[in-house]
Formats: structure tokens, sequence, C-alpha cells
């Protein structure tokens, strides 16, 4: 695996990133040698956040925790993504060329056959409301969810407001494709 390392307000030692392959090199056993792996390290106050993120053809993998120290970021990090591999081990191995659908064995294979599907359990039919993007966060405040779904009067399109894990709003603004 080719790991890439980046780092924001936080100096990776040799002894970090030589764990951090060590352990990272462990997923060979899924994907073929040339597999970008992106490892970010980066630090806030005191908080160390390890980002994993495994690019294969048509997707990506991804893994983010947050605590006190790298090393034990890493140790949580790892099984998330093994994780969500053994999930989706059918999807990739249609997705992908360089995942190695063949070394997952059954054993690997079945705990994900245990776990339950998953679907749409609820649908909602809602009333789309024109509105500014401010009167959709005093919305979104006002009940007290994650998004909101509304029609903006200024570009006449859905819209979905939602809060961000750091306070903020986030917009997205649906387009038909052409």
């Amino acid at each position: 695996m080719r790991i890439e390392y980046l780092t924001k307000n936080y100096t990776a030692t040799e002894k970090l990133k030589d764990i951090v392959s060590k352990k990272v090199n462990r997923l060979d056993k899924f994907f073929e040698d040339d597999t970008k792996v992106k490892v970010m390290l980066k630090q806030s106050n005191d908080v160390c956040t390890l980002e994993l993120t495994i690019f294969v053809d048509n997707g990506v993998l991804r893994s983010e925790v947050s605590g006190d120290n790298m090393y034990n970021n890493i140790d949580i990090a790892l099984p998330k993504l093994e994780k969500q591999i053994i999930k989706h081990h059918k999807k990739l191995a249609d997705k992908s060329k360089k995942f190695r659908a063949a070394e997952l064995t059954d054993a690997y294979a079945a705990p994900a056959a245990e776990q339950e599907k998953t679907g749409v359990v609820r649908t909602k039919t809602y009333q789309l409301i024109p509105m500014t993007v401010e009167d959709a966060v005093e919305e979104l405040e006002l009940i007290g969810h994650s998004f909101y779904v509304f029609e903006n009067t200024e570009t006449d399109r859905v819209n979905v407001l939602y809060r961000r894990n750091d306070g903020n709003y986030g917009l997205i603004d649906a387009r038909t494709s052409v």
C-alpha cells in the first residue's frame, strides 16, 4: 500500500509513522499493493484527530477518530475500517479491481452476513416552503433537527440546510443534471 502522510498543527514522529505504517499494512490482505492510503494527523487544542482514507477505483473508505493521543487513535480507527471492508466487501469487489475479494474467507464474511439489512423504514411527505437561507436557519433552530429541506427563494431550487459538527451550518443546493 502507498501511504501518504498529511499533518495539520501536528508533528508526526518517525516512531508514530512506523507504527501507523505497520498497522495500516495489515490491510494489504484486502487490497492490491498500489492502493493509496491517506493518513491525516491533526491537532486542535488538546484533541488529536487521525483520519484514514483508502482510495479504491470508484470509492473511498474512511475512518476518523479523535482522542487525546494518536497511538490510541490508530488502534480505534483500523478496526472501524476493517468492519467497513467486511460489511461492504461485495460492493467493493464489484466496483474495484484493486480489492481482493478472494482474501475474505468465510470467517470474515460470516459476521457481515449476520447483520440485518437496512432499508427505508419510514416515508414522510412534506410541502416545500419557499424561504431564504436565513429563514431556514431559524426554522432549523426552532424544530431542533440536524437538517432542514426547503425551496430557496433566491434560486428557486431545493436546498438542504444542515448543522455541521463544528456548530456552523452547511447548505446543499440540489440541481438536476443537464
